[in-house]
């Protein structure tokens, strides 16, 4: 009989496919992860930074004043309903349902007038609905 010891390797542990994995899901943790805070809203808008507007014959600019007044193309319009700016986006689009329309709100317009606009484009057959913004710039100090 044989009564020798044998020589036993230790079993090692291979930590690099640990390690590995380990890191790919800290990447995607750190992909996914939003970092707002929701304690407070805190709403300045409209402003961002966009190219300046060109005057092109597809575009219907549709301005939205902070009382909820209408303008369809620099014309002011007498009533606030849906069936009023329908109409008047209906006359202002020379190119059809190819037309593109500028939504340009007070950024203290209500809503519901902006809204209105998109309910009345969507009546007239107008899909193609943008809104404009002022750059950061020349927006100047925004209040907090």
């Amino acid at each position: 009989m044989n009564f020798r010891s044998r020589d036993r390797d230790e079993p090692e542990i291979n930590l690099i496919p640990f390690i590995d994995v380990l890191l790919v899901i800290l990447i995607f943790l750190m992909l996914t992860t939003t970092y707002s805070k929701f304690t407070q809203l805190q709403l300045t808008l409209p402003v961002a930074d966009a190219e300046q507007m060109r005057d092109r014959p597809k575009e219907v600019i549709v301005s939205v004043a902070a009382d909820g007044r209408y303008a369809v193309n620099k014309t002011a319009l007498d009533g606030r309903s849906v069936d009023v700016v329908a109409a008047a986006l209906r006359t202002a689009a020379s190119a059809g349902p190819e037309s593109i329309i500028i939504i340009s709100a007070d950024a203290t317009a209500p809503h519901q007038s902006v809204i209105t606009v998109m309910e009345a484009a969507r009546r007239a057959g107008l899909t193609q609905i943008t809104f404009a913004t002022q750059s950061a710039a020349s927006a100047g100090a925004a209040p907090r």
